[in-house]
């Protein structure tokens, strides 16, 4: 009696078709939120220049919003001649994947300059 091997392609392509398709999920979850994070800090450093050069705090909240993920949270905060602008945003994803991601940048204020 001869014994065939048929069946054992069928249930390695069950198993591994699955895994496969997981990490490719998990590869674009993750840049995804590798382009997010990227965002907040371009997001954070607007808003900076645009607080240094003195312009008026909502029209730096704008600036910051303008190039931020969408639904994130935008604060200024000036500490001496510095202005900090700290940029949050949620990484989509389900469960533990939605992280929350930050940018954060800091500038002299051009009115003490020269």
């Amino acid at each position: 009696m001869r014994r065939s091997d048929g069946g054992y392609v069928t249930a390695e392509a069950a198993v591994a078709l699955p895994a496969l398709a997981f990490f490719a999920l998990a590869l674009i979850w993750g840049l995804m939120a590798a382009s997010a994070q990227i965002q907040c800090v371009d997001a954070a450093r607007a808003g900076a220049r645009a607080a240094a050069r003195q312009d008026p705090p909502p029209a730096v909240v704008e600036a910051a919003r303008s190039a931020a993920p969408r639904d994130a949270e935008v604060a200024v905060t000036r500490e001496g001649d510095m202005v900090r602008v700290r940029v949050e945003a949620r990484a989509a994803g389900p469960g533990p994947l939605a992280v929350r991601l930050t940018g954060e940048a800091v500038a002299l204020a051009e009115e003490t300059v020269g």
